[in-house]
């Protein structure tokens, strides 16, 4: 039998993964009910983004003007679709730490003031990223207006510009994503350049020059060269010239002797990788309806468009577990796990034999594991990872029962650590540097060739 492709890519692997507990079904429907009525601020908080700018402010230092466009650009924003399009880091496919990602740039054409006034996005550090939580905030130009909080990167980057990209969190131009994302284009990356990518990429090559000239346009050009990040260590020059020639790309080393290379733009992420819904879609290993309703609707048009969520087990049946060659019946009652086929006597004797390091009975041994290490432990951790603890104790719930009390084990061990992340997340928002031995000084020494008084009391 032959390992599925996807198996056998890290990277679409490591996608799969993502869609299917990154952004929860639950956490879609909530905020897009909420963007539908106008609460732009409610959807932000069922997508886990906290706000961090005040427009009442803006107005009085910007005027109503702005305010009144940045207020229009949040009523359409989903952040929902925002999260699921934000850049990820391997291996985990967590939100890449630390980063400032544009959203939205206003010129101060007007009375916007000298600067211009940029919408952002943020993720916090990689020590207080429990929870996954990101924040919006507005970049003036010289700081973030919510009093920064010694964010890493509080300048917005170049890599990742959604500025550019405004279908990947603006409903009104959701629709865009199929054409700028190439999904009517050649699927094998046809136009490569030869020699300079290595085999099996995952670029777009085929939509840089169109994704190029969008950024030269943005930066008041409509010619010139244009970096593209292919790894950690290579770069290509793209560079489109304006005799109506095709575009040239060349090694960066090459194209950087004159000292031009650092001036040059970088081509957006989002422009240079194919899009992961993409690739995963045309390598079958993700079906349409659990695509975002957004993504799903521009890249498979005519499939449905809500996600499906699968339904929930019955938890009102019972577990079977083979007991001394006897199948036994271990069940939920009144929110607890506990054997059906024993009395509690029995079970009270067995338990104490346990402990006298005897060997319990099979069904206690079932109710043991499950406390200590389920089945579920891998989809609980991961839900835990990105943020979803609703859904990772819904889980927990469903297995255990409600008033469960956790043992000693794997599973508390996952739960506990997600709880000291979000702990130190809390620490974050509250402008404190981390755990209180990385930020609170130690007291001075005292010098040991004075004392503070005599040896002897004198008398006076």
């Amino acid at each position: 039998m032959h390992p599925h492709p996807v198996d056998e890519d890290p990277r679409l692997s490591l996608w799969r993964r993502v869609r299917e507990y990154a952004v929860p079904p639950a956490m879609i429907e909530a905020a897009t009910a909420r963007r539908r009525s106008g609460d732009w601020a409610g959807a932000c908080a069922a997508a886990r983004v906290d706000v961090d700018l005040r427009l009442r402010d803006l107005t009085r230092t910007h005027g109503r003007d702005l305010t009144a466009r940045i207020r229009a650009d949040l009523r359409h924003m989903a952040p929902d679709l925002l999260r699921w399009h934000m850049p990820r880091s391997a291996p985990d496919g967590l939100l890449r730490p630390g980063l400032t990602v544009p959203l939205a740039r206003y010129d101060p054409d007007g009375p916007y003031g000298p600067r211009p006034v940029t919408l952002v996005v943020r993720t916090p550090p990689a020590w207080a990223a429990g929870g996954q939580r990101m924040s919006l905030a507005l970049w003036d130009g010289d700081r973030l207006r919510d009093g920064s909080r010694d964010h890493p990167r509080p300048r917005p980057g170049r890599r990742f510009r959604f500025d550019l990209h405004r279908h990947l969190w603006d409903a009104r131009r959701a629709h865009e994503l199929r054409h700028r994302s190439g999904a009517d284009g050649p699927a094998d990356g046809d136009g490569a350049p030869s020699g300079l990518l290595p085999p099996g990429h995952h670029h777009a090559v085929d939509r840089w020059a169109d994704e190029a000239r969008v950024l030269l346009r943005d930066e008041g050009r409509t010619e010139g060269g244009v970096v593209v990040r292919i790894d950690a260590r290579r770069r290509l020059v793209l560079t489109l010239p304006g005799d109506g020639r095709g575009p040239r790309a060349v090694p960066a080393e090459l194209a950087g002797k004159d000292g031009t290379f650092g001036a040059q733009p970088l081509l957006p992420d989002a422009a240079t990788h194919v899009l992961p819904d993409l690739a995963l879609l045309r390598a079958g290993a993700i079906d349409p309806g659990r695509l975002h309703p957004l993504v799903a609707t521009a890249l498979a048009p005519g499939h449905p468009a809500a996600p499906r969520t699968p339904p929930a087990p019955d938890a009102t049946r019972p577990h079977v577990v083979i007991c001394r060659g006897i199948p036994h019946r271990v069940a939920l009652v009144d929110g607890v796990l506990v054997p059906l086929d024993h009395t509690p006597d029995e079970i009270r004797r067995e338990e104490l034999l346990a402990e006298l390091t005897g060997t319990p009975l099979p069904c206690l041994r079932f109710v043991d594991r499950a406390h200590r290490g389920p089945d579920c432990l891998t989809g609980v951790r991961e839900r835990l990872d990105h943020g979803d603890v609703d859904g990772a104790l819904a889980v927990v719930e469903h297995l255990l029962g409600a008033d469960a009390r956790l043992r000693d084990g794997p599973l508390r061990d996952a739960l506990d650590t997600a709880a000291s992340r979000q702990l130190a997340h809390g620490l974050y928002r509250a402008g404190l540097r981390g755990p209180a031995d990385h930020w609170v000084l130690p007291a001075p020494a005292r010098p040991r060739d004075r004392r503070s008084r005599p040896r002897h009391a004198t008398n006076l």
